[in-house]
């Protein structure tokens, strides 16, 4: 069964679907082996770990893709990929859903920022008019390969153009094909009660630490209405927190010697990374004299 069949069937489901970030493809290893269900290709998280560079639209379709390519492949769970605005217009959109629906994604994020975007929770947001990103989004629709491709339409207007203004485009983003919508950047309890309400199809909730939106547990969100939450970059924070950590106690210790518990086990990266499956197909092609 095609992921992106896979994951419809999965929001068909009553639970919130958890789905946290992957920067790159050991990441999204590790988030399959901890049962979670699907991962979330984060534009933010591969412009930071891959490139070195904040989320202000630097990260080209072409770079984006290749690492989504990787975590695609690294995982055999449904990859949600964020596409930030399409990449340009709405014809480089056109082409980007083709290109990304090829490498396999089951679903594909879209915005409605104007160049340069930048991180949702991020001062300096604008927004492109409301009929542009629906021409977008059936530009998305037209360009995919994939006929059950899941599209979320997000839409940053709360900050830009006001709360009325998001739900509003909200539905014109459904009604242009939208599966899922995504208003980004609710800044308080009652507009993230209100988005499920008043958003007539399922809705995903973005939880970032630091930002703009209160942190609530995804019980709480089922119970809202919430249909999906995602957990972009705290995988990406808690590595670099741990990277912080552990090179202190390097510098102090001179020695990883006593910081065995800040590191994984070498046979758990092992494991993580396939190495008795690449040893037997060493013996499989093994050449015997």
């Amino acid at each position: 069964m095609k992921k992106s069949t896979v994951l419809r069937k999965r929001l068909q489901e009553k639970e919130i679907l958890v789905v946290p970030g992957a920067q790159a493809a050991l990441f999204a290893k590790v988030i399959e082996d901890a049962g979670f269900e699907a991962v979330y290709a984060t534009g933010a998280g591969i412009a930071n770990l891959q490139l070195g560079l904040p989320d202000i639209g630097l990260a080209t379709m072409t770079e984006t893709l290749e690492t989504v390519r990787r975590i695609v492949d690294a995982t055999s769970l449904p990859v949600i990929a964020d596409i930030d605005d399409g990449f340009g217009s709405s014809i480089n959109a056109y082409r980007s859903a083709k290109e990304f629906s090829r490498a396999g994604v089951a679903a594909v994020q879209m915005e409605d920022q104007a160049a340069p975007k930048r991180c949702g929770h991020f001062a300096g947001k604008s927004v492109i008019s409301k009929e542009e990103m629906v021409a977008k989004i059936k530009a998305v629709r037209d360009g995919s390969l994939d006929d059950d491709l899941v599209l979320i339409a997000r839409t940053d207007a709360i900050a830009t153009n006001g709360f009325e203004e998001a739900i509003d485009r909200a539905e014109a983003y459904r009604q242009a094909g939208a599966d899922l919508i995504f208003v980004e950047a609710p800044d308080n309890i009652q507009q993230l009660k209100d988005i499920p309400k008043y958003v007539r199809c399922p809705t995903v909730a973005n939880m970032v630490e630091g930002g703009k939106t209160p942190l609530i547990s995804t019980e709480d969100l089922q119970t809202i209405g919430y249909k999906m939450v995602l957990f972009a970059n705290a995988t990406l924070k808690s590595a670099l927190k741990g990277l912080q950590t552990l090179l202190e106690g390097l510098k102090t210790c001179g020695s990883t010697a006593v910081l065995g518990e800040l590191m994984i086990e070498m046979e758990v990266r092992n494991e993580l990374t396939g190495l008795k499956d690449f040893a037997k197909l060493e013996e499989l092609y093994r050449i015997h004299k």
